[in-house]
């Protein structure tokens, strides 16, 4: 049985975990790339703003077999296989409770752009071993550009190593959210706090794809990211990009990063604290207005 303790922790025999995973998200973006303007099928998912196309499950499903070529006893959970609806990946991955291995992917985070043409979705490739994700993948197929990151071996664009930003304050920070297709408590409430920090920051980015917005702190592109009702498929890989690039991951209320954890902020991790006491704040006034 393979052991993060011993230099074969991302291998089985002789292949390795990570290059698997990049050869599936090369092979998946390529395909998603050839695809854009061209499908033939949209339906919503769980309310209007939420896109599925039949790229969507192709994507996931090559990716799968892929996966599933090399790795035949791994568990496999893909975002088109889960039934829609706010906290539903959560019993998913319960599901899974007893897997050893598990692979957790979004073929393509940002259906919506894609559809509409927009240049700005990825593919989003994690393995967790034991619960806790030791190789992330973020495929940006219209840039070209490959995040990898592997847990305790730091994290890379296209081979070069990442870092984070060095803003030490909100107001010299880029920060990035995205509004939350749960249009009940958590796109109301990002709006409430987009409102708060916008002033205080350099300024603020949503373009759509909670992995790559990642993947971008993870590179000091940007000096921050959170964003509510967000499911594991959505930040698994670009969670891990994060913490190897010298970043911070939390809840928005500062609680270490799950796989069940659904509103997340990362960062450089200088601003931290600072972008969590402002969540916090308008969450607390949120929460108590509707009490009221």
């Amino acid at each position: 049985m393979t052991s993060l303790s011993n230099n074969d922790a991302y291998t089985v025999g002789s292949k390795s975990f990570t290059a698997v995973a990049i050869n599936t998200a090369a092979k998946a973006g390529e395909w998603i790339k050839s695809k854009v303007g061209g499908y033939n099928k949209l339906r919503q998912k769980s309310v209007a703003n939420d896109l599925v196309t039949e790229v969507d499950k192709g994507a996931e499903a090559l990716i799968r077999n892929l996966i599933q070529t090399h790795f035949p006893h791994h568990a496999f959970l893909g975002e088109e296989g889960v039934t829609p609806g706010p906290g539903a990946f959560v019993k998913a991955l319960d599901n899974h409770k007893d897997s050893e291995y598990l692979w957790i992917v979004d073929p393509i985070d940002g259906t919506t752009n894609f559809v509409h043409g927009y240049p700005y979705f990825s593919v989003s490739i994690a393995l967790a071993y034991k619960h806790e994700v030791i190789v992330g993948v973020v495929y940006d197929p219209v840039q070209d550009e490959m995040f990898v990151a592997e847990k305790g071996k730091g994290a890379y664009l296209t081979g070069r190593r990442m870092e984070v930003s060095a803003e030490e304050k909100l107001a010299d920070s880029l920060l990035a959210t995205g509004f939350p297709t749960d249009r009940s408590r958590a796109l109301p409430l990002n709006m409430r706090c987009l409102q708060r920090i916008a002033p205080q920051t350099r300024n603020i980015r949503s373009s759509g794809s909670a992995a790559l917005h990642l993947a971008y702190v993870a590179a000091g592109r940007l000096s921050g990211f959170w964003e509510y009702g967000l499911s594991v498929w959505d930040q698994a890989a670009g969670t891990l990009l994060v913490k190897e690039s010298g970043g911070t991951v939390t809840d928005t209320k500062g609680a270490a990063y799950g796989l069940t954890v659904s509103d997340v902020v990362a960062t450089n991790g200088h601003i931290h604290d600072s972008v969590l006491n402002e969540l916090m704040q308008e969450e607390a006034a949120f929460h108590t207005e509707i009490q009221n």
